[in-house]
């Protein structure tokens, strides 16, 4: 290097030297930083070193932070921290493999963190040690930038996410904080599901986005397109990416004006009657949509808008239309202007004239951007990478000004040559990040309708909330940073760090001077100890002892006590972002829940009272102190001591208060955000011990600390104790484990099989047999064999019956009550409509209680609207004879009130307060008083019978779906023992097991209704060896629920994933052969027009999906890539009860019919795995089998 200076000491290259003790990637960012004498000294990089010296100078490098900062410092961030006009919040969406994270290297390494000639090969903001071995991102990161974009410094928080669908969870909380995002697409495979998803992601927050078509260099090298049909190709890609954002905003403003015309028609009935008359006779009716109002400029990308930016990150280049706009406006003298409008589109150059005219394609001329743009680009690529033309890449050199090392030019590989030219003519950082400065929006530009949704907490609307809650949307809107304005935050994520990599435990740097006094230091306790050994060794040679003996063990013993072992703990750090006011180190805050009201916070709680007080207990409303505030930059975080508006920030010491994610606020008028998007379900559930019982706690620690560590997983103890971890999928259930075993656990852990989820539900009774034959009238009824335990419960055997028609009446073992029950399977669009609507049902619950207990809850009138929606759909979808009013009779909803199961009221005579009184239609309640008290007293035990029910099924204890369970008859013969038991109602629907296994088994007394028998029951209530009616009445309810379901047609239902894979046409019969193997059903495929890659969109049962993708990538050899989300619920056509009765099942499936049932195997499996009995012949003897006969 010419920066070399000779000196006493011995002289060593830099680079050479410091390969020893630093490295590679730290090696290579020193070769590139010092490539002269000022940055040499920018850096403090010794230029004449010893070995010693080079080590004192990367201890600085590393805790001074040079390393993480790079040419920006700490101060200039925090200056331009103050600024929130020049401030842009964005992160980076794509599908898996499309770029984001060599995108994100480029950007860091223009602030001189990172080599650029490492970018894409780092992979810097992933730090984790499985995201480097797999090549994915699966967490989000951020980091600071400083970018100079003309005369204005801005400050750049750029969030780097997943795309793996995996951990879409982690992309959900880095938009929350965001206020722009870039969307990144692959060239070649254009836009994919996950692409569709950030896209619809990116909207629901409604953050602005801009876009970069990434990997253009693979439309050159591998596709081998010409510049004419590369601008088709990409054409193609915009058109996509802007029909996604059409259907989004289409959707957006039918929405609007449903909504719109709702009210419309509200006002129109309060209006008078008079009015209404004069109106109708001219009523006009608007057929239209609304979109023709609607302004949709801003919203398509468009290369002459500035939104889009043409890229190849793996190269170091990127280009917008601007860039050639101002290039050519010089050498052509044409106005940038006018090139801006014309660069991109039908227009060509005639070059005779000297305009340029619209018409290319119908002239057969070359487009401007084909004969301007792409031919220069393509001509370099062909000269440096396809031909390796010296002379010709040295012209190019000169002609486009850029300097190259020699080292570069000399390189075997072509691309570290081209890489070197094009970063230097079209730099990738300045195209994007100036595209971001300019079009993306600053925290000072949040829309008003984006604070409202924020602030929008269920179905309440925004002008519903308190006025002191409103007044907080200017604080949002002017980014205020006052002291007497109000703090916001919200976090929308907790992360671990190692507490040893915090700032304030790093070791200080030590300087010049304190390292000399330690030295000297260090020689003189050496020299004591030494002149000490010799004095022991003096004694103990005229005593005859061994010398050294006890100064070893001393020594050991002093080692052992100096350095003790520290457990390296875990410190959460909350991911967050300040929408207002100014977040200090140590100042305390209000946590608000997700069920936090502010009105009812604000009543409860002093006028004036902040988190400094000391303030009563407030539901959902906690107080925590933010111990210290980090600026994130990536692996490394830096203390601040203020953090003002419209930064995203870290915060210590909210782990003992937030979940996963929280509001923090200044004022308890504030209320919480809305809850995260998540685009994937955690369906993947598998159980957990330790290997060794005894570290048992500390497994349960460490799923504590996971459980808080990620966005997406869920922990849970079941009732068997088993400890679940739920995830969602397999990529994401081995990051999971891998975090236990190293991270947050530390200990050997023990993982089960995927605890595979099913579904049980009836079907109407088939029309055909096994071998398509017609049944006609025969009815058949499979009742599954039941549980060992279950039948040694000494029920009497008249106490049930199960008549033709699948009606079955159960009574109570004292033969008090009696309950008739039918199953009835649900339509699938009924089914689908609850399940989709189970926050709306919770919500009616929750009411429905509160009135039931005569407290007053103030409903909106949008939930009202909600609830009587979902009536008028219930109504539309329960059509024909048998629901005929139906909706009107439900009782409940289950499991666990919310379910996808309806219990239908049909007893005669019994009229019961009605599920939809909030809507106020009717006096049902008020007629039920009256009529039958004393069944309405036992009126909750049907109901948890039917939860108990609905919970877990008959066939493998899985929960019911889409069945409808009619009482059709409800008797209590004695009405004289009910009060006895009023007290015990609500113990008896909690504790239901325990007083339905208190029966006397073998009891054969029963109790007949008389009136002899009805005066002396209260007398013999304590004595009852049944236990309470209640508890009786929950027992008989369930067992009627279990056989009326088992008296219909049985199926199960699978969770199904849906599965997009993109392949080549080479490889599309071997993802066929594997999808049939694993009972996957192709749905559809197409081939994506200018490629040879086939996307295929198929459904696959969840059960099968363990090792799909690594099969099928096996199979194809890396060729094909599957992308599964959970879809759906799916019906198993197969009767899993079914077996042989007619001569043509026995001669087509044989006696033991023992081909593959496939319901049967999961049936099967589920019960094994739960401990149930499975039916299913072994061989006990193997030394007794008739065949060992036949041979002697």
């Amino acid at each position: 290097m010419g920066w070399e200076k000779t000196g006493e000491e011995e002289v060593l290259e830099p680079v050479w030297t410091i390969g020893r003790i630093l490295p590679p990637f730290l090696v290579e960012v020193v070769a590139q930083r010092a490539e002269s004498e000022e940055q040499a000294a920018l850096y403090k990089i010794p230029t004449t070193t010893t070995t010693w010296a080079w080590l004192i100078w990367l201890i600085n490098f590393r805790e001074n932070s040079v390393f993480a900062m790079g040419h920006t410092s700490l101060d200039k961030i925090i200056a331009l921290q103050r600024n929130p006009a020049n401030i842009r919040n964005l992160c980076i969406l794509a599908h898996v493999d499309h770029g984001k994270t060599t995108l994100a290297d480029c950007l860091v390494a223009s602030n001189g963190i990172i080599s650029s000639r490492l970018a894409g090969k780092l992979r810097y903001l992933d730090s984790r040690e499985d995201e480097q071995i797999r090549g994915i991102t699966m967490k989000s990161s951020a980091i600071s930038l400083h970018y100079r974009n003309g005369d204005q410094d801005y400050l750049l928080n750029l969030i780097d996410s997943p795309g793996h669908i995996d951990f879409s969870s982690e992309v959900s909380t880095a938009v929350r904080l965001c206020d722009g995002a870039i969307i990144v697409v692959d060239a070649v495979e254009g836009v994919c599901p996950q692409t569709q998803a950030v896209l619809r992601q990116a909207w629901l927050e409604n953050i602005r986005p801009v876009l970069v078509i990434n990997k253009i260099d693979r439309l050159i090298l591998e596709l081998k397109l010409t510049s004419q049909e590369a601008y088709s190709h990409l054409q193609k890609i915009l058109e996509q990416v802007n029909a996604v954002t059409g259907t989004l905003f289409t959707s957006k403003v039918m929405e609007e004006r449903a909504e719109k015309e709702k009210e419309e028609a509200a006002e129109e009935k309060e209006e008078e009657e008079k009015e209404s008359e004069i109106v109708s006779g001219d009523q006009v009716y608007d057929w239209s949509a609304g979109l023709e109002e609607a302004d949709d400029s801003q919203l398509y990308f468009s290369p002459d808008q500035g939104n889009v930016v043409f890229a190849s990150a793996i190269d170091g280049w990127g280009f917008s239309i601007q860039q050639f706009a101002h290039i050519y406006s010089q050498k052509m003298g044409i106005k940038a202007e006018v090139l801006l409008k014309t660069l991109w589109g039908d227009f060509y150059l005639n070059a005779k004239a000297k305009k340029i005219m619209k018409g290319a394609q119908a002239k057969g001329k070359k487009q401007l951007f084909v004969q301007l743009v792409l031919d220069n680009i393509w001509s370099l690529y062909d000269a440096v990478v396809t031909r390796r033309d010296k002379e010709k890449v040295e012209k190019v050199i000169a002609s486009l000004g850029v300097k190259v090392l020699a080292r570069d030019s000399r390189h075997s590989d072509p691309k570290v040559l081209l890489s070197a030219i094009c970063s230097q003519w079209l730099p990738l950082a300045q195209a994007v990040l100036s595209m971001v400065c300019e079009k993306l929006p600053s925290p000072i530009d949040m829309t008003a309708e984006r604070v409202e949704k924020l602030m929008s907490v269920g179905p309440r609307r925004f002008d519903s909330l308190p006025e002191q809650t409103q007044e907080l949307k200017r604080a949002f809107l002017q980014c205020s940073s006052g002291e007497n304005d109000p703090l916001i935050i919200f976090v929308s994520k907790m992360f671990a760090v190692d507490t040893k990599a915090l700032p304030q435990n790093r070791q200080r740097p030590l300087t010049q001077e304190e390292i000399a006094q330690r030295r000297e230091l260090a020689r003189q306790r050496h020299a004591d100890r030494m002149a000490a050994d010799q004095t022991a060794a003096e004694s103990r040679s005229q005593e005859g002892q061994p010398a050294g003996c006890d100064s070893a063990k001393m020594e050991s013993l002093t080692l052992k006590d100096s350095q003790p072992e520290e457990e390296d703990q875990q410190t959460f750090v909350a991911f967050a972002r300040v929408y207002s006011g100014v977040a200090k180190k140590g100042q305390r805050v209000f946590v608000l829940g997700p069920k936090y009201d502010p009105a009812r916070g604000l009543s409860m709680l002093p006028e004036g009272s902040s988190a400094w007080d000391r303030v009563p207990a407030v539901p959902h409303l906690s107080v925590c102190s933010m111990d210290s505030l980090y600026l994130l930059m990536g692996r490394e975080l830096e203390e601040l001591d203020e953090v003002p508006v419209g930064n995203v920030l870290g915060i210590r010491g909210l782990e003992e208060c937030v979940l996963k994610s929280a509001t923090l606020s200044s004022s308890p008028a504030c209320p919480p955000f809305i809850p995260l998007n998540f685009e994937a379900t955690a369906i993947l559930r598998v159980a957990i011990e330790p290997k060794h019982p005894s570290e048992m706690p500390k497994l349960v620690r460490g799923m504590r600390l996971l459980n808080q560590a990620d966005p997406c997983a869920e922990v849970l103890i079941q009732e068997t104790g088993e400890h679940v971890l739920v995830t969602a999928g397999e990529v994401h259930l081995q990051r999971c484990l891998d975090d236990l075993r190293k991270r947050f656990a530390k200990i050997e852990i023990s993982a089960s099989k995927p605890i595979i989820p099913f579904r049980e539900t009836v079907v109407r009774p088939p029309k055909v047999d096994m071998v398509n034959e017609d049944l006609g009238k025969q009815h058949k009824v499979a009742i599954i064999h039941q549980v060992k335990e279950e039948a040694s419960q000494g029920r009497p055997s008249d106490t049930v019956h199960v008549d033709h028609s699948g009606l079955v009446t159960l009574t109570t073992p004292n033969r008090l009550a009696t309950v008739s029950v039918r199953a009835i399977p649900l339509p699938q669009e009924v089914t689908c409509l609850l399940e989709s609507s189970t926050e709306l049902i919770r919500t009616l619950e929750q009411v429905n209680m509160s009135l039931r207990e005569g407290k007053s809850l103030e409903v909106s009138p949008r939930t009202l609207e909600a609830i009587a929606g979902l009536k008028a759909q219930l109504e539309s979808l329960l059509q024909g004879r048998k629901w005929r009013n139906a909706v009107e009779h439900i009782w409940a909803f289950g499991p666990r009130r919310y379910g996808p199961n309806i219990l239908l009221n049909l007893v005669e005579g019994y009229q019961r307060p009605s599920l939809w009184q909030c809507l106020g239609r009717g006096d049902q309640a008020g007629e039920a008083g009256a009529q039958a008290a004393s069944m309405r007293d036992l009126d909750n035990s049907i109901v948890s019978g039917f939860q108990l029910a609905t919970l877990s099924g008959p066939m493998c204890e899985e929960p019911l779906m889409g069945v409808c369970f009619a009482v059709e008859r409800w008797e209590i013969q004695s009405s004289a023992a009910l009060p006895q038991h009023q007290d015990s109602l609500e113990e008896d629907s909690i504790s239901h097991g325990a007083l339905t296994d208190s029966r006397v088994e073998g009891s054969s007394e029963t109790w007949t209704a008389g009136p002899c028998q009805a005066r002396r029951r209260p007398q013999a209530a304590s004595a009852d060896c049944y236990g309470p009616v209640s508890g009786q009445l929950i027992a008989a309810m369930k067992e009627a629920c279990r056989h009326a379901f088992q008296a219909q047609p049985q199926r199960l239902m699978a969770a199904m994933y849906t599965c997009e894979i993109m392949a080549t046409a080479e490889v599309l019969g071997r993802v066929y052969g594997v999808l049939g193997k694993r009972e996957g059903r192709v749905l559809h495929e197409e081939m994506k027009e200018g490629t040879d890659m086939f996307i295929i969109k198929a459904v696959l049962p969840v059960a099968e999906s363990f090792g799909f993708a690594d099969e099928i990538r096996k199979r194809t050899s890396g060729l094909a890539s599957p992308q599964l989300v959970f879809s759906h619920w799916e019906v198993i056509s197969s009767d899993p009860c079914w077996v042989p009765t007619t001569e043509e099942e026995y001669l087509h499936f044989g006696e033991k019919a023992d081909s593959a049932n496939q319901a049967l195997k999961y049936m099967n499996a589920v019960r094994r795995r739960k401990g149930l009995y499975v039916e299913e012949k072994i061989v006990e003897h193997a030394e007794k089998q008739r065949t060992l006969g036949k041979n002697k």
